[in-house]
């Protein structure tokens, strides 16, 4: 935007605010004259708005014509404000006794003559536009709210809407089901709930199934008292009597909906409690609601209740939409560079705000500047300061929300790289071992922070039924990129020096310069430390000094790899990640670090040649746990070695024939999983000696032939799994010497056509996942010995989504 453009805005908006003031003034002078309790707080409050809005054009037009970046930032100010004013009177309450519609006809017209073009779409506005689409800006609404007062919201058509057309279907389908009273929309901030809100407001069929639609936002801090009001105002069409508190608004609303006939559908918009939500939910014949949320777990459950996850935008809608923030059109102009618009709009991943604020920030941009928005984008870096401001600014309510732990844990998040699952185990592992949770709780803050679309959880078997923590190890999570790079920006706020996070948000080849520059020959207090390089040697690693850190997760694509010499100065580490992206497995040099982390208690390898790394492991007294996905070399292993172990975990090992001689020796372990292992046909019969083991996964074995007899040792075991186990053709009768099992996952076991007669004696066993081939037998032993077992029979699931990175 150049001078030119700012003095033009100027101008127009100077001569709007003169236009507006005065009739605005005597709307106010007019409200003051009615009776206390029917005057409207927001008509004063829009009066204040315009005054400020003078006094910020008479100092826009004072900058100098030299000084370009103020006179944008200040311009990107006043398009935000005309903005506002095109909202805020198009929902002026209509029950003023005055005539504003003349009123509305001329803002109508000088805002159509006055309007900037395409400019008009910059950050500031669609910011405003997605935080509060045509609400007063949530500063404004708190204030509103403070007052006990609330302002009337008829929402207009947006004058877009992009990739709505599936998902208002889906809502729809959902809503005109006779038995369904309330349907509750949830995503992640952000994502795009309150257009698709406005977008059920306005679409035809919802306008000719119900005879009336309301659209009411409910926010962080809600007026209830005059959101009940206000309903009432809508739905039964007169003047409200007085309440004397919420629960009285609440009843004589009830009694006034059970008296009508008439088909309504009410949208609560932005609702963040329960609590709030139980207020405002009312029941009467045609009466729906539609609640829009980022915590899922707000919305109540019940059979008259349905969910509806909002998805993020497919690529073709994604264009169109950042297209028509960047360009004032839904297709890529053949002035642009193509290929340079769609790799800036793909770093936004779908998500509607990035899309309007990113692209409406590149508005009128010069080649050079969407280059380099390009590449800070792919680095994880702001573009400007606006961009950083207005979208974690908005993300960061999300987060606002959870406690210091919570937020904590949130910000974990980020050790991790983007566009890669991670197995949910690795960050219960930091909770445990660093957090100091128990893995149960640990566990359910995983799950709270899924329900508040902070993270996306899936199972790697694709059934519901292993989303539980007996089975956390077949879990893997996800972020958006942009709730990433908001954990980045949040854990990066303190001097480099004293972060207690230090990350590098995106992959390079080396280290970052400034970690050479500000962080050698120096301690370092960071106690989370994640790289993400390709592959290093010895002298690429800078010497610095992490006596602080607790946790080091190392991601690299390399076909070798030197393990960082500073971390022999990691003297409290407790949990290590080594994770290499490279297409085939890699061999760790520089292993002899890790003699000296004697506070070690839980490694993770993926994708690695094992055999040397365990070798330096076994002499880790402390080490808790151990997890291989997707490594090999285990036929140069004659001996496991550290038998201190609590948890092994073995997965996709594509090479593992036979058991590690010492996996039977160890005599503290509780947790055994060899899962994903094709060529492991039998089980060492010394299984039995695990005699402290309490849950055993040996899922997708397709080779194994039987499980040994001494299984029936296994006096403690709580959990055992032998889901997709193609191979086994029966159970050991000693099976029915596990008094302590509670759960049995038999899942795809194909050739098992019969229980023996043992199982009957599993007094303890509370649920068995199985097929319907084998699932009528476990009824008949629930009916006859074990009345308290749920037997849950799930249709076959095949996915190879684990295959993905």
């Amino acid at each position: 935007m150049d001078s030119f453009n700012s003095k033009v805005l100027c101008t127009r908006a100077e001569a709007l605010l003169k236009s507006l003031i005065p009739a605005i003034q005597q709307l106010c002078a007019s409200d003051l004259q009615l009776p206390k309790d029917q005057q409207k707080p927001a008509i004063h409050q829009f009066l204040n708005t315009l005054i400020r809005g003078a006094e910020l054009v008479k100092y826009c037009e004072s900058i100098s014509a030299f000084n370009v970046f103020r006179r944008c930032r200040f311009a990107s100010q006043i398009l935000k404000l005309e903005e506002e004013i095109d909202g805020v009177m198009v929902y002026i309450p209509g029950n003023v006794e005055l005539d504003a519609r003349s009123l509305s006809a001329v803002l109508k017209d000088l805002y159509k003559e006055l309007k900037p073009p395409d400019i008009s779409r910059t950050l500031s506005g669609l910011i405003q536009q997605q935080m509060s689409l045509g609400n007063l800006c949530q500063s404004t609404r708190m204030e509103e709210a403070n007052k006990c007062s609330y302002l009337s919201i008829v929402p207009v058509k947006s004058r877009f809407y992009a990739g709505l057309e599936r998902p208002v279907g889906d809502l729809k389908e959902l809503l005109f089901q006779s038995e369904v009273t309330v349907v509750g929309v949830h995503c992640m901030g952000g994502g795009g709930k309150t257009t698709f809100a406005l977008a059920i407001c306005n679409d035809p069929h919802i306008k000719g199934y119900f005879e009336n639609v309301h659209f009411i936002t409910v926010s962080q801090s809600p007026n209830l008292k005059g959101i009940i009001e206000m309903m009432w105002e809508k739905i039964v069409g007169r003047k409200k009597p007085e309440f004397q508190n919420v629960e009285d608004a609440r009843i004589q609303l009830k009694q006034q909906l059970s008296c009508q006939s008439k088909r309504t559908l009410m949208i609560l918009d932005d609702v963040w409690s329960r609590a709030h939500l139980e207020e405002l939910l009312l029941e009467a014949p045609g009466y729906k609601t539609v609640i829009t949320a980022r915590d899922s777990s707000v919305i109540p459950r019940n059979s008259c209740t349905r969910l509806y996850q909002l998805p993020l935008l497919g690529d073709e809608d994604a264009l169109s939409l950042f297209c028509f923030s960047a360009f004032g059109q839904t297709s890529i102009p053949c002035t642009a560079d193509a290929n340079l618009v769609l790799d800036v709009q793909a770093e936004c991943k779908g998500l509607p705000l990035a899309l309007k604020v990113i692209g409406s920030s590149l508005n009128a941009e010069p080649h050079v500047t969407w280059l380099n928005a390009k590449n800070k984008l792919s680095l994880g870096e702001s573009i400007s300061s606006d961009h950083e401001e207005g979208l974690f600014r908005c993300l960061k309510t999300s987060i606002d929300l959870l406690d210091d732990f919570g937020r904590e844990c949130f910000l974990d998040l980020a050790s991790f790289p983007e566009n890669k699952k991670i197995c949910a185990d690795a960050l219960l592992d930091i909770w445990v071992y660093v957090r100091k949770l128990e893995r149960q709780d640990a566990f359910m803050m995983l799950w709270e922070l899924a329900k508040k679309n902070l993270l996306n959880l899936v199972s790697s078997s694709g059934s519901q039924a292993t989303i539980s923590y007996g089975n956390a190890s077949e879990l893997y999570f996800y972020q958006h990129d942009v709730m990433r790079d908001l954990a980045v920006y949040l854990g990066s706020q303190d001097n480099i020096v004293h972060r207690k996070r230090l990350f590098m948000p995106r992959k390079e080849t080396n280290l970052p310069g400034e970690w050479g520059q500000m962080l050698s020959d120096r301690p370092v207090n960071a106690q989370v430390v994640s790289i993400h390089t390709g592959s290093m040697v010895e002298n690429q690693w800078y010497d610095m000094n992490f006596p602080e850190t607790e946790v080091l997760v190392l991601h690299f694509s390399a076909s070798k790899y030197f393990l960082p010499p500073f971390v022999k100065t990691m003297k409290r580490l407790k949990f290590l990640m080594l994770c290499n992206l490279n297409s085939k497995r890699t061999p760790i040099e520089g292993l002899d670090a890790l003699s000296s982390l004697t506070q070690l208690r839980s490694v993770r390898l993926e994708k690695l040649d094992v055999p040397t790394i365990l070798e330096q492991i076994k002499v880790i007294q402390k080490l808790d746990k151990l997890s291989l996905s997707l490594c090999e070399g285990f036929g140069n292993i004659a001996t496991f070695g550290n038998t201190n172990l609590q948890e092994f975990n073995l997965d996709h090992c594509s090479d593992l024939e036979e058991w590690p001689t010492d996996i039977c020796r160890m005599p503290s372990a509780q947790i055994l999983s060899i899962t994903n292992c094709h060529l492991v046909e039998k089980l060492p019969y010394d299984l039995g000696n695990l005699r402290s083991l309490r849950m055993l996964r040996l899922s997708a074995l397709p080779a194994l032939k039987e499980l040994p007899a001494s299984i029936g040792k296994l006096g403690l075991l709580e959990f055992l799994d032998i889901s997709l186990c193609e191979g086994l053709k029966e159970l050991p009768e000693e099976i029915g010497q596990l008094k302590q099992l509670k759960e049995f996952d038999m899942r795809e076991c194909s050739r098992l056509r019969r229980l023996p007669k043992s199982v009957c004696e599993l007094s303890s066993l509370k649920h068995v996942i199985c097929d319907e081939k084998i699932g009528h037998l476990w009824l008949q032993v629930k009916a006859s010995f074990v009345p308290d077992l749920r037997v849950e029979i799930v249709e076959p699931q095949f996915t190879l989504d684990w295959l993905d990175d």
